[in-house]
């Protein structure tokens, strides 16, 4: 059996070599041109970085279905289940634009100045250009979908998975923020937020190729499935290492979560096991906590089960994300997706 170590090792490097792809296309579709400064503040947070595992989803996928070998044939020119060829990369780069769309109205929303390890896109330029730059990511997503080639009414329905999923992580935010005001977030309520806001994407991702490939609706409800627990559980997986890893390697205050009353899987859990949730902590300064203040909060929540919790249901997510994928042909691009939902929650920061 492979240990959780060399299949990470072998996850980040087959997202490593789709990133070097995905970061190639990137400035092809979306290129600087007039008014620079614009595209520039757009394309800001796409050359900063990122894992890339959306459309290493999506790609993966993709090579899945038509039981290609992984990274052998060219995304550009890929061949669908109807014997024609479409860029599947650009359906790739259109995930990967919508999300980084959604962090830099992220970090407006929350005042945050860093992100991956550069400052936000509002603290780099200005705030109405940051608003603008999200604002073009969004219209650009549907500009490059459109341009994959796939039969047209196999676009209309990319296209509708795309808005739908746009819409849907607007109203997850909307929860999120609503949720900060209230004390009674049940766990179903939370997991209801999560999947709009982070995990459909995931869902997106996962399921466009079958769309544009031309695979059957049970292949595309399967993969959507797919997308929707591990993007669940990846997110359950971020508030768990929001309490456990060392502020150094999270490159934020340990905790951040817990002080400024974001509602989790875990704290949720806990209010209902009687823990005094809101005075885990003494400030609402992030900066003003101690290391020794999270320490206590988070046995608290290690002694109400909390954690083991959140972890638990991680788990079974994946589980049941990794089931849905047997509609896939049996090859080493579907056992990369099995190890990616293994890696999500598996992943240190």
């Amino acid at each position: 059996m492979t240990s959780p170590e060399a299949r990470e090792e072998a996850v980040l490097e087959a997202v490593r070599e789709r990133r070097e792809r995905v970061n190639e296309a990137i400035p092809e579709e979306l290129p600087i041109q007039r008014p620079e400064r614009l595209y520039e503040a757009s394309r800001y947070l796409l050359d900063a970085g990122g894992k890339r595992l959306r459309p290493t989803v999506l790609l993966t996928a993709a090579e899945s279905l038509l039981d290609v070998e992984p990274l052998g044939t060219d995304y550009r020119e890929f061949p669908t289940l109807n014997g024609n060829r479409i860029d599947i990369m650009d359906a790739a780069v259109s995930v990967e634009v919508i999300q980084s769309f959604t962090l830099i109205h992220d970090d407006i929303m929350d005042d945050d100045d860093l992100r991956r390890g550069v400052p936000a896109v509002h603290e780099e330029y200005d705030l109405e250009t940051a608003i603008l730059a999200g604002d073009t990511l969004y219209s650009k997503a549907f500009e490059i979908m459109l341009e994959t080639g796939a039969k047209p009414d196999r676009s209309v329905e990319a296209l509708n998975v795309l808005a739908t999923t746009c819409t849907k992580i607007c109203e997850g935010q909307s929860l999120d923020v609503t949720f900060e005001e209230r004390a009674d977030v049940s766990p179903d309520e939370y997991l209801e937020m999560v999947e709009q806001k982070t995990a459909v994407l995931y869902a997106a991702s996962a399921c466009l190729p079958a769309i544009l490939l031309g695979a059957d609706e049970e292949t595309v409800d399967a993969l959507y499935g797919y997308g929707l627990d591990i993007g669940r559980a990846f997110q359950i997986q971020d508030d768990v290492l929001d309490l456990t890893v060392p502020s150094e390697k999270l490159g934020k205050q340990r905790g951040s979560d817990l002080v400024e009353n974001k509602q989790t899987l875990i704290t949720v859990h806990a209010r209902d096991q009687g823990v005094d949730v809101d005075n885990l902590v003494d400030t609402n300064d992030v900066e003003a906590v101690t290391e020794a203040e999270i320490d206590d909060a988070v046995a608290q929540l290690e002694a109400s089960g909390s954690i083991e919790y959140a972890n638990t249901t991680a788990q079974d997510l994946v589980a049941q994300g990794k089931e849905r994928l047997e509609v896939l042909p049996d090859n080493e691009a579907r056992e990369l997706l099995r190890d990616i939902a293994d890696y999500l929650i598996e992943r240190g920061y």
